[in-house]
């Protein structure tokens, strides 16, 4: 049992290994062709808190952050992250 384990643990280590490295690569074709970064507008807002346990919130604008085309952050935040994450707290 323990044998299959190690064998199993070894395997899905090797294939995410694997996947980084494809992904690497192919960052680096995009990166080479001009492509490998884009940017994506997000929501900024600070919470600032108050007395009672309340806390206020306001809106400081939308600003323009840079997001890598990649599964894994390869020098910048994937874009697909900042995608479906448009709102950042301060």
């Amino acid at each position: 049992m323990k044998r299959q384990f190690r064998l199993i643990v070894r395997v899905l280590l090797m294939v995410l290994i694997a996947f980084y490295l494809i992904d690497w690569a192919v960052f680096r074709v995009r990166l080479a062709r001009g492509g490998g970064y884009d940017t994506i507008q997000v929501d900024e807002y600070l919470s600032t808190a108050l007395k009672g346990n309340k806390a206020e919130y306001d809106y400081l604008g939308s600003t323009p952050v840079s997001c890598a085309h990649a599964v894994f952050p390869h020098g910048a935040t994937p874009c697909w992250w900042l995608a479906h994450h448009k709102s950042r707290w301060e």
